[in-house]
């Protein structure tokens, strides 16, 4: 047993390693183009994955429309945002949010309205919109929040670099305090694997990577005060399980051990991004309205 929880531990750490240094080293590098499309990529990959698991149960769901609605929002969001700001897209959100609607309703006027078929269809495909590439767009958002250089390149991908670092370290954490410590379920009705010792571990690390970056790069960080970093350590630890147990839930809905099989120890991209998904808005929401970043 022991020897199977290490090779999983180590795949599953080879392969966070090796995608996130990629997505950190695009960061890092200041290419925003080819941040973009690793992030369009990523999430349209996501969520292919969440309809096909939707499928794979015989429930409706419109996934070309949207996967071309989450195409065109990313990449007009990036546009947007690349040009205006992280602080300068509620009404922009709010069009998003209209026209998914507006285009799924659109798009069911093309099928038969008989039975309830036709409002799981919407259901299903907005939910899988606005829990993916929506949720998703708050890293895009965090790039540029803070105020450009002068010559126009963004600052905040130090910040990017942080909710990462942070949401992995609580990731792992987990895992290893779980696989080692565990003992006492934390929610056996959602994942019976997940325990409360695997929930102070997660905090434990994310405090500890929370910290240490900040000590690294401090003159990255300007913004962040040692309070700021305590907090953010603790809400993103914190925010990291709730998107791991709520990818959970999608995936007992749809009996799905894993999103995918394309990353070994891990599953697919959606099972590498879920923390992500719930730690982004709160690191975005924390940096405009706490610290007050805009």
């Amino acid at each position: 047993m022991m020897s199977e929880k290490r090779t999983t531990f180590v795949r599953r750490l080879g392969s966070t390693l090796g995608l996130w240094t990629l997505i950190v080293a695009s960061i890092a590098v200041g290419s925003d183009w080819g941040f973009f499309f690793l992030i369009l990529f990523m999430a349209l990959v996501a969520l292919y994955e969440y309809f096909h698991m939707v499928k794979e149960q015989g429930a409706p769901v419109f996934t070309l429309t949207g996967m071309l609605c989450a195409a065109v929002y990313l990449t007009w969001s990036f546009l947007h945002l690349r040009r205006h700001g992280g602080a300068s897209s509620p009404d922009l959100e709010v069009a998003v949010l209209v026209g998914f609607l507006f285009i799924i309703f659109g798009r069911q006027m093309f099928r038969a309205a008989a039975n309830r078929e036709p409002l799981e269809a919407i259901a299903y495909t907005v939910f899988g919109l606005l829990y993916i590439p929506w949720l998703f767009n708050f890293v895009t958002k965090i790039i540029y929040l803070s105020p450009p250089t002068a010559t126009g390149e963004p600052t905040g991908q130090y910040y990017v670099i942080f909710l990462l670092l942070v949401t992995k370290f609580s990731d792992m954490g987990a895992y290893v305090f779980g696989s080692l410590f565990g003992r006492h379920p934390f929610a056996p009705h959602i994942s019976p694997k997940k325990t409360w010792e695997g929930f102070c571990g997660a905090l434990f690390s994310a405090l500890l990577g929370s910290y240490w970056l900040y000590a690294m790069i401090p003159d990255r960080l300007p913004a962040l005060r040692f309070a700021d970093v305590t907090i953010l350590g603790l809400v993103l630890g914190v925010s990291a399980v709730i998107g791991d147990l709520a990818e959970s839930i999608i995936k007992r809905s749809t009996l799905a051990k894993d999103s995918s099989h394309v990353l070994p120890g891990i599953g697919g991209t959606l099972d590498l991004i879920d923390s992500v998904l719930f730690t982004a808005p709160l690191m975005y929401f924390y940096l405009r309205f706490v610290i007050g970043i805009a």
